[in-house]
């Protein structure tokens, strides 16, 4: 494994890889697909639970993992975490040879706020709001597929409040911005979405209303609901602190869901 460290966006947030090793046996094996990973932590802080424990499951299937230490708290206004995620893949995608990473095979994952990251870039990244204020690149910026846990979705009805109060900075026209279930159109990236019924701190609408939106746009998706769970399961398993047999079986319907979306085994 290598490890490579750089930054994005205007704040120069943390984006650290995970790489593969180079294998002498290798052709096609050395060119993996990745996956940026983002931590929840309501948009004030980022999960440590929700970072390296993915990251090393997902690189011990042979994937190139990033994790992106997007900006929180007052830094989390102003468009700022979105921004950091498209430069993120961008940057991934301007190093795929160096890094050996599949350029044609990019996912972004994340959890709670973290999940209200990565849907803001399957969904706004061809947005005239970010385009306006940040070179997309033609789009290099898009991921090819997106996973979203538990997410933050909506910043209306079903808003978990603090984390829309910090991503929209209290503006209403951000706070309309960033309630993506009316957000999403057809150029939106197709979607593995997991909740549980019983998550009391975001709401499972949010999950359900994505869900809709997405089906309405044609919108390739997977949606996993669990009767039971709390907040925050991560990999549900006793290393993260909070072990949940029948939830856990989210890894391996993830695992097979991108490994089919990206063609990839090893």
């Amino acid at each position: 494994m290598k490890i490579i460290q750089t930054a994005v966006g205007k704040n120069q947030v943390p984006l650290t890889g995970y790489l593969q090793s180079f294998t002498q046996d290798g052709g096609i094996r050395n060119i993996r697909p990745s996956i940026v990973i983002c931590p929840g932590g309501a948009y004030r802080f980022r999960s440590e639970r929700e970072r390296d424990p993915v990251a090393l499951y997902f690189l011990s299937l042979g994937y190139n993992v990033f994790i992106l230490d997007y900006s929180v708290r007052d830094e989390a206004s102003n468009l700022n975490p979105l921004i950091e995620a498209s430069d993120a893949i961008i940057k991934i995608r301007e190093h795929s040879v160096p890094w050996m990473c599949d350029p044609y095979h990019i996912a972004i994952m994340g959890f709670s706020a973290g999940g209200h990251v990565a849907a803001s870039l399957a969904i706004l990244h061809d947005h005239p709001r970010l385009k306006a204020v940040f070179d997309t690149k033609d789009g290099l910026n898009r991921p090819d597929a997106a996973v979203l846990c538990y997410p933050v979705i909506s910043t209306g009805e079903f808003c978990h409040q603090e984390s829309a109060d910090w991503v929209s900075g209290k503006l209403e026209a951000d706070r309309a911005l960033f309630c993506l279930e009316n957000q999403v159109s057809s150029t939106t990236v197709p979607s593995f979405i997991w909740h549980t019924v019983t998550d009391a701190s975001v709401p499972v609408e949010n999950s359900l209303q994505l869900a809709s939106a997405l089906q309405r746009q044609n919108v390739p998706f997977e949606l996993h609901l669990f009767s039971e769970g709390v907040h925050g399961l991560s990999m549900c398993n006793q290393e993260v602190g909070t072990p949940n047999t029948a939830c856990q079986q989210w890894v391996g319907l993830c695992t097979t869901w991108l490994n089919n979306r990206f063609d990839f085994t090893l």
